[in-house]
């Protein structure tokens, strides 16, 4: 198994704390309490990222340097939908990842954590549909697998995959605590980079 080398490079918490474009960056993305943090870890193979039994706590963009692969940016972004925020929290989330987005970076695709026991809930479609409308690629990842049987599990995947779930690859299926899940991932995220780097040159994946 290879792990990730990475170090944390930075944390923002308001538009002037975004550091300087400096590289590929992957964005990860998920409504709060969705096992975001956990998976980080798992996938950086390091406790960096804070997990909390209390939704809503991540609040900042994380960027974390990854220097296997080629090298890229990991860059967690804080939750979304959490309903016990202010009116003002919930535009101050919008307005930060908003400017995340709309700056000059290379985002090279974003990585949309759903909870594999809801399947995507009314903020993911809304998600969905704003990342369509910047034509930005994504890949769906369902977080606490070990929540559910396998039985069970083999049907909420058809059922969510046949209902029109877009990503750019078939939805991993992962808990954040099985290393041969974290080691999958791994792979797949560098894949996808250098395949939508390659459409970029070449005018289409390969």
């Amino acid at each position: 198994m290879t792990n990730w080398r990475s170090d944390l490079l930075c944390t923002a918490f308001t538009v002037s704390q975004l550091p300087p474009p400096r590289g590929t960056e992957v964005a990860f993305v998920g409504r709060s309490n969705v096992g975001k943090s956990t998976l980080i870890n798992a996938l950086l193979a390091k406790k960096l990222a804070k997990v909390s039994s209390k939704p809503g706590k991540t609040r900042s963009i994380n960027f974390y340097e990854v220097s296997s692969g080629g090298g890229f940016f990991l860059v967690d972004l804080p939750g979304y939908g959490y309903a016990a925020r202010s009116k003002g929290e919930r535009e101050s989330w919008w307005r930060l990842v908003n400017e995340y987005f709309s700056s000059e970076r290379d985002i090279a695709f974003v990585v949309h954590l759903v909870d594999f026991r809801h399947g995507p809930l009314a903020n993911d479609d809304e998600l969905t549909a704003w990342l369509d409308g910047m034509d930005m690629p994504r890949l769906v990842v369902f977080t606490k697998g070990d929540k559910i049987s396998r039985g069970r599990g083999k049907a909420l995947y058809n059922k969510y995959v046949s209902g029109g779930l877009a990503s750019v690859a078939p939805p991993l299926v992962t808990s954040g605590k099985n290393d041969s899940e974290a080691e999958r991932l791994r792979g797949l995220v560098i894949q996808i980079i250098h395949e939508l780097g390659s459409a970029g040159r070449d005018g289409g994946v390969s």
